[in-house]
């Protein structure tokens, strides 16, 4: 089994720790993921002495991220979209609404969205209003509001 090895972590990681923070991790997670993305940097004496510097970098890119976030949200917030789907006998849907369609269905509406932040558990089956969280940040989400209705 390789040793862990001490990396500074330059970006916030879920479920591992924030920036700055000094954390031990496997070589193979440090060299292959967290290294190459930028996410950390290995625990030198020179990055060590750094740490207060990260520390001070990343609170204020975390404020200026969750203001975005929060504005981000107020925008989204009063959207609702539309989603027309074929229905066959007893208002029984063909397909489903996944998380694909209401990305596309908010950017024909003029909002962008990431549906890889959409917390959409299993697709829309049915029809009528719904509502769908879409995480912004860790401190942030809103939800939207996707009326599934019968195609004309």
């Amino acid at each position: 089994m390789a040793t862990p090895i001490k990396v500074v972590l330059s970006e916030d990681v879920e479920n591992l720790g924030s920036s700055g923070d000094v954390v031990r991790v496997r070589p193979g997670y440090a060299r292959n993921f967290l290294i190459p993305r930028g996410l950390a940097v290995p625990a030198t004496a020179s990055n060590l002495a750094r740490v207060d510097e990260l520390k001070r970098a990343a609170a204020s890119r975390a404020q200026k991220e969750l203001a975005g976030a929060e504005e981000q949200a107020k925008k989204i917030g009063g959207v609702s979209v539309k989603i027309a789907r074929a229905v066959g006998d007893e208002n029984k849907m063909y397909g489903s609404v996944t998380t694909r369609d209401i990305e596309e269905a908010f950017a024909k509406a003029g909002v962008e969205i990431d549906r890889k932040k959409l917390a959409l558990a299993e697709p829309i089956k049915n029809l009528g209003l719904h509502e769908v969280a879409l995480k912004l940040h860790p401190k942030v989400s809103v939800q939207l509001k996707v009326e599934v209705v019968k195609e004309a």
